[in-house]
Formats: C-alpha cells, structure tokens, sequence
C-alpha cells in the first residue's frame, strides 16, 4: 500500500522562509483548499492519506517532505537547514516511527529532505543553501552498509535539488538545466522542463502516476508526449511560499 503524510496549511503560511521567490500575499483558506484538492489527487491515485493537524505556529510545516527521508527500511529525520523548522520534525517523527526505524542528523548538520533524490538505490543530494556538507557526510554515515550511494550535486538559482530534478520512472527524469548540470545525470534518459516553465521540473511520482502542478501545461504535454499518466493540481499559493508537489507529502511503501 501507498502511504502519504501530509500535514495541514498552517495559518500563518504567509509568513514563510523564501529564498529564490518573491514574497507576495498568500490566501490561506484557498491555500487550504488546494492542499484538500492534492490529498483526494493522492487518494484517487491509491494512497492512504494521513494528516497531521496544522501547527499554527510553525508556517512552512505544510512541506513535511523537509523533515524527513524515508526509505525502505529506514526513515532519517533531517536538520532543516533553516532554524524555524527544526521544531517540525518531531511530530512527523512520531509518525514514521510506526512504520519505520528512525535514524536522524544531528547537529552541526544540516538537511533538508526537499534536497534529496532517491533513484534506485542512490541518493543524489542537493549541495544547496540548506543543506550542507555535514548534513550529508551523516547521511552518508547513517546509510553505510544498507546498500545505498549517496552523491552530492551542487544546485544554483534554486532553492533545493527537487527544484531542478525529480524523477519520472526508473530510468527517466524532468530537469531545469539552469539550475543543475545535466552531465551529473548522464545514465538518465532526461526530459527538459519547457522554457518558458522555469519552476516545472518538481513532479511527484506515485507508481506508475505522476502528479505536477496545473500552472505548467507545456510541460505537462511533454510528459503526456512520452507516454506518461499526469495529473494535475492546483496548488498556486502554495507556490507562492516556495512550495510544489513533492514538498506537501511523504509517501512510501508498507504492508500495512
């Protein structure tokens, strides 16, 4: 079975961290709206949905994919490389731990799970803003003798690796070339984003299924051209805080 954690909008939303992102008002009842539409996109596409309630004091909460990575055996809490998340991960923590053993960064390190690409058995990891080389040299630590590789990519104009890459099926990606070098991705059959979509490379793949933002239709037909299924959602104000798809939920595996 597909799971999905996903946590609730929180109300001050509005006051989130921004890197690479204008700061413009966010409506957050219609931001709450649009996360309810992403969750049934999940549901539809065969996942079981749990929500977190919001923390209202915590604005970015709504992207846990940040806090956590969770893998087949294992799930590592991060050390978001910003200081107003790190009070996010405990929640999300206590979750996972009924399907997973926890391992975590500690400090100094920091890392965000936004930055972290999991293809096959390797784990490319954004050299990012957020996440740094200690962060990542303890991912590399925790994961030693599981089977895993784990390889750094340096990310500009962007604020995480998932910004510029994700991944479509096995042996394909979607990428913005702007921001990371496709030559360290050259075993990948690769898909550009569309030009004239700049942010359209963070896609969530559930299965065989892709789900991406409805603000990016050019690149969305260029999916379409390659024989993918695509759903589409509407999650602009989420955009807004420097948010897409694969920030708003961490989905897995289980037998349960």
């Amino acid at each position: 079975m597909w799971m999905a954690v996903t946590r609730e909008v929180s109300p001050a939303l509005g006051a989130c961290e921004l890197s690479y992102v204008e700061r413009v008002a966010i409506d957050v009842p219609r931001a709450c709206a649009q996360h309810g539409d992403y969750r049934r996109v999940l549901e539809a596409l065969g996942c079981r949905v749990l929500r977190l309630p919001a923390e209202p004091w915590l604005a970015d909460s709504v992207f846990v994919e940040d806090v956590a990575i969770v893998l087949d055996d294992v799930a590592i809490l991060t050390r978001p490389g910003a200081a107003s998340r790190r009070d996010e991960v405990a929640s999300v923590g206590a979750l996972l731990g009924g399907y997973r053993k926890l391992l975590a960064i500690e400090a100094p390190g920091t890392l965000d799970g936004g930055d972290v690409l999991l293809a096959g058995r390797t784990l490319y990891v954004g050299q990012s803003a957020r996440s740094k080389a200690d962060g990542i040299a303890q991912l590399r630590a925790l994961l030693a003798g599981r089977g895993y590789t784990v390889q750094g990519v340096p990310t500009h104009g962007c604020l995480h690796l998932k910004s510029a890459v994700t991944q479509l099926a096995g042996d394909t990606l979607l990428l913005q070339p702007a921001w990371v070098d496709r030559g360290r991705f050259s075993e990948f059959r690769v898909i550009e984003v569309d030009p004239a979509e700049p942010h359209a490379a963070n896609v969530l793949r559930v299965g065989d299924a892709l789900v991406m933002p409805a603000s990016f239709p050019r690149t969305r037909q260029r999916l379409l051209d390659a024989g993918f299924q695509v759903s589409s959602v509407d999650v602009s104000e989420l955009q807004k805080a420097e948010g897409a798809v694969t920030c708003c939920s961490l989905v897995f595996r289980t037998d349960d």
